[in-house]
């Protein structure tokens, strides 16, 4: 069956064009966006994903059309429309219809129905390499749809078989383009605090560490992590990644290490268990 999509109190077929030319979104890239998907049939976080949507609507002056249990039972009608146990929610809200081209009068919202993003399994068990790259991102804890730079370093990453920009300023590390990094030094596990998304994979990573690892939740500098017993990235869809290679340089000794992999395994079994 083919996907759906909700658009402003209206559910379409996923290729129905909505978007106006005058939207703030296209014309000033002022908007921004959510995705998550179901484990077992169920949305994952579903809570912790709403209040981060509302949080980026909040900071970006949007007010939501519509309350997050409306909108449980849209993505309800969208999943059942589909026809698949397991699908994507892409949500996108902008600054909507602008006759001035500036000012906000009333947001857009759209959530997208998905497929599953093709896996990665070798990336998982092997490791990925990210390229450092000297930026932070503007407004880092709203979820914006400006992704310009990651788009820009496409042909480098590409060339360079790099999956990621690890984004670093000043000495200081961030985040990667699309996900949360975190490092290992022996048993401590090390994440950052600042100019970050807070990603609900990286809450869920740091709940399932607690009992086994000290946690420090702090800046981190770039020396410490290209000098990391261990690397990893998470997100929906990497899940927990190990880093193996930053830029020219090996993390550790350039394979996925055991306490990553330990906690890849913990998380993959809290997902196969979702919703049972």
């Amino acid at each position: 069956m083919p996907f759906y999509q909700y658009f402003n109190g209206e559910i379409l077929p996923i290729d129905s064009p909505v978007f106006k030319t005058n939207d703030l979104g296209l014309l000033r890239g002022f908007g921004l966006f959510d995705y998550f998907r179901t484990y077992n049939g169920v949305p994952f976080r579903w809570d912790d994903y709403w209040q981060r949507f509302e949080n980026s609507a909040r900071l970006l002056k949007l007010i939501l059309p519509v309350s997050q249990q409306e909108t449980e039972k849209v993505l309800a009608d969208l999943h059942a429309l589909s026809g698949e146990q397991e699908v994507a929610f892409r949500f996108v809200l902008t600054g909507g219809y602008a006759p001035d081209s500036v000012n906000v009068v009333q947001p857009n919202f759209l959530i997208r129905t998905e497929a599953l993003p093709q896996d990665n399994p070798a990336g998982r068990l092997k490791g990925i390499k990210v390229l450092p790259y000297d930026y932070v991102r503007d407004l880092p804890e709203v979820k914006t749809t400006n992704y310009v730079h990651m788009v820009l370093m496409a042909d480098e990453l590409r060339r360079q078989q790099a999956s990621d920009l690890l984004f670093h300023k000043e000495g200081e590390i961030s985040e990667l383009t699309r996900s949360n990094i975190f490092i290992f030094q022996g048993d401590k596990l090390i994440t950052s605090d600042r100019n970050i998304l807070k990603g609900i994979t990286r809450k869920v990573v740091m709940e399932l560490a607690k009992p086994h690892f000290e946690v420090e939740i702090r800046p981190v500098m770039y020396k410490e992590v290209i000098m990391a017993d261990e690397v990893f990235t998470t997100s929906t869809t990497k899940w927990v990644m190990p880093v193996v290679q930053i830029g020219d340089l090996p993390v550790g000794n350039g394979e996925a290490g055991k306490r990553t992999l330990f906690l890849q395994q913990l998380f993959e079994k809290l997902v196969a268990d979702w919703g049972k």
